[in-house]
């Protein structure tokens, strides 16, 4: 079970940091949308903060997921962000809902798997 942690750690890690790399570098160009993803991802660029807020947050994680230190603290932080990706590919972007769901469950693995570092914060 413990190189199952290291695996889905260094992976989710490796897929963070592509995707906060590619959109700071600009590596990978802007996946055409249309509809209502098209409208939600407008009003994420206006917001001018929003964007480079989370892929910076995603950045952090990354790194902190494949070197190995403060995993327990990135679990939670990028928590809201795998959780906003799942439910904006349920709701707008179905086409590629199966990479945000395992995206999620991997999260929700590491932390199940880190559950005794979290265990102070339940207690009174």
């Amino acid at each position: 079970m413990k190189i199952t942690t290291i695996v889905i750690r260094v992976l989710i890690g490796l897929f963070l940091l592509f995707a906060s790399v590619s959109y700071f570098l600009h590596l990978t160009p802007e996946p055409v949308t249309t509809g209502d993803f098209k409208a939600f991802q407008l009003g994420l660029v206006a917001s001018t903060y929003l964007m480079p807020l989370a892929k910076g947050v995603e950045l952090l994680c990354g790194l902190s997921y494949v070197i190995g230190k403060y995993v327990t603290l990135a679990n939670i932080v990028i928590l809201p962000v795998t959780l906003n990706i799942l439910l904006i590919n349920y709701f707008l972007a179905p086409e590629t809902l199966p990479i945000a769901i395992a995206l999620f469950l991997a999260n929700i693995f590491l932390i199940y798997r880190y559950w005794d570092n979290y265990k102070s914060v339940f207690t009174p």
